[in-house]
């Protein structure tokens, strides 16, 4: 089983928060053949994204992404994804498809490069679709049945094409965006900034459950049906329903997983675990898994703190700095450096709604004295 350290190294090369030290531990890892298989088992299960290659060259590509990682000396984010590809795709895996491409890994001239802040929808068959937010298009299966349709922000699938088997889409929504899909079933769901979701093109009768993957952030509003259970595997927690309204953040870089119920009854369980030694929540309450510890905790809260990235806002009450520098970060597809360690767990409180970075960075200087330095797409603050 990989540790919590390593997890975090991972987390933190896909969310472009690895240092140069924490680049060189990663790359040493990885040297060993059994970490490699950790690595890909952990990845099968946590990213979403699939990827249809035709040629691989193993040996080039691990030579230079060990010779990458080795000379990186800055930080960066990349596609988060999920690799069925064998043992010698991590290349695949730890730097995604618009950097390989570009590199000459892959003997496909042809195959296209996807800019890291589109919206993408990953296909069955291993096609990635880009998403315009502002746009419509049609989703069609390998058999050429229409199974969805996006119009702008919302992209929403059909109960009435028949399917014998569960076919998956995967939707990923990068860093300073926002979606919203309706599954087959009629149940919405708004994804956050650096966000995926897995879910079935269409729920089967003959499934005990409907289970749906997510990595990052989301809001369920759930189609009752009570012969079908609602489970939502976020990483190592599972959060299943009948119909009910929650948020859960299941970002893979932070420590905790977190649950708001804001109607219904929902029940928390671990992989370890079981359905039968689940934790119950009711709303206005917060279920968070430690990652770590793996235990479930509960408290009371105001579920509109936790809800209102749906309308563009954002709500601190005596949050640490650390934290809202990430939910900065996501929100507005920037990278934040805190040059001064005891602003990390100092606590803050704010509000902002659809609010230009420069009035948030503003506000800090102007409220609490912070100070703050621009340079490209990078923030210095102390």
């Amino acid at each position: 089983m990989i540790s919590q350290k390593t997890q975090t190294l991972i987390a933190k090369y896909f969310t472009k928060q690895a240092s140069l030290l924490e680049l060189e531990a990663l790359k040493t890892w990885l040297e060993e053949p059994e970490h490699v298989k950790e690595f890909m088992a952990y990845v099968e299960v946590n990213y979403a994204i699939d990827f249809n290659l035709k040629t691989f060259n193993e040996e080039l590509s691990n030579k230079r992404l060990l010779e990458y990682i080795n000379k990186e000396k800055k930080v960066y984010r990349l596609r988060k994804i999920k690799n069925v590809i064998k043992y010698a795709a991590i290349v695949v895996v730890l730097l995604g498809t618009g950097f390989i491409y570009q590199k000459g890994y892959f003997n496909n001239e042809s195959a296209p490069v996807i800019p890291e802040e589109s919206i993408t929808l990953q296909l069955d068959n291993g096609n990635i679709k880009v998403i315009k937010e502002d746009g419509t298009t049609q989703v069609v299966d390998e058999d050429g049945n229409v199974i969805g349709n996006q119009n702008g922000a919302q992209l929403t699938y059909s109960n009435s094409v028949a399917k014998d088997k569960l076919v998956y889409n995967t939707l990923t929504v990068p860093y300073g965006k926002r979606f919203e899909v309706q599954l087959s079933d009629g149940t919405n769901v708004h994804l956050n900034a650096g966000t995926s979701l897995k879910y079935p093109v269409k729920f089967l009768k003959g499934e005990k459950t409907r289970q749906v993957f997510l990595n990052g952030e989301a809001y369920f509003d759930v189609t009752e049906d009570t012969a079908h259970p609602f489970v939502v595997n976020a990483e190592n927690l599972n959060v299943q329903v009948l119909g009910t309204e929650f948020n859960v953040s299941a970002y893979p870089e932070d420590t905790t997983t977190d649950v708001v119920l804001v109607e219904g009854s929902v029940g928390l369980y671990t992989d370890a675990g079981s359905l039968k030694e689940s934790t119950t929540i009711t709303p206005s309450t917060k279920g968070t898994l430690n990652k770590e510890l793996q235990k479930i905790t509960t408290e009371t809260v105001d579920t509109s703190l936790y809800t209102a990235w749906m309308e563009g806002g954002l709500m601190f009450r005596n949050m640490p700095f650390k934290n809202i520098a990430k939910k900065l970060e996501r929100y507005y597809n920037v990278h934040i450096i805190i040059t001064d360690s005891q602003l990390n767990e100092e606590v803050f409180y704010a509000n902002f709604k659809e609010e230009p970075l420069e009035n948030v960075l503003s506000y800090f200087r102007d409220s609490y004295e912070l100070e703050y330095t621009i340079k490209g797409n990078t923030i210095f603050i102390n």
